[in-house]
């Protein structure tokens, strides 16, 4: 995902607009939002995205203690705007080790959230049983806002969704048994609207997740 924009469903490489199409196009998945570069993390590249995306910027704020911010992606081009978000952040588990959250916020199939699930459709509907109650809750821009638990998964992830701000809202966390600190009730801020506050970010290593989300 770094050195030039790729898919969000795929990863793989996109063609820019050109005479045959008015659109960003991948060979597998036709018209898409391309993910641009991924930054590495700091002050700084949190801006970018801020400044350019159209859809929420969610972190964990404050962030659990101990943890550090650990990348951000975007999917979109300068002509529509961001139309997703990823932020990863890591730090340790709830039951030891190190634990990686990547939360997403996206517009309906633009599929950024489903791959970091590693998912096949685009959006989480078709996984998620709402007819149950939410397995989880954030508090999200002062919002309760319930998170349901996501079938059909690797092993190695827990994932959830819903809905927050009228856009998908995804949280992939690594290893699945780190999935416990989605119930915790994280208090989760739109960087859009926190000012000054995001120069105090901490920041660590880029997330390779974050590129490739298979990675072991």
């Amino acid at each position: 995902m770094r050195g030039e924009p790729s898919c969000p469903k795929c990863g793989g490489r996109v063609r820019a607009p050109g005479l045959f199409a008015d659109s960003w196009q991948c060979d597998l998945h036709g018209t898409v939002h391309p993910v641009q570069p991924v930054l590495p993390p700091s002050v700084e590249a949190l801006g970018v995205v801020v400044h350019r995306t159209q859809v929420p910027v969610w972190m964990p704020w404050p962030l659990p203690v101990g943890w550090l911010f650990t990348g951000v992606a975007c999917a979109g081009d300068d002509r529509s705007g961001g139309r997703a978000t990823a932020v990863a952040c890591s730090g340790p588990g709830p039951l030891g080790g190190i634990g990686e959250l990547i939360l997403v916020a996206e517009e309906l199939g633009v599929g950024l959230g489903a791959r970091y699930a590693g998912l096949d459709a685009p959006d989480p509907g078709p996984y998620l049983d709402v007819e149950k109650p939410p397995q989880a809750k954030v508090l999200a821009a002062g919002r309760p806002t319930p998170l349901w638990h996501v079938s059909g998964g690797p092993a190695d992830r827990a994932v959830f969704a819903g809905e927050a701000l009228g856009m998908w809202l995804w949280a992939v966390v690594w290893p699945e048994r780190s999935g416990l600190l989605m119930y915790e009730e994280l208090v989760l801020t739109d960087l859009r609207d926190a000012g000054a506050e995001v120069d105090l970010v901490p920041c660590g290593a880029l997330s390779p997740r974050l590129i490739e989300p298979t990675v072991p």
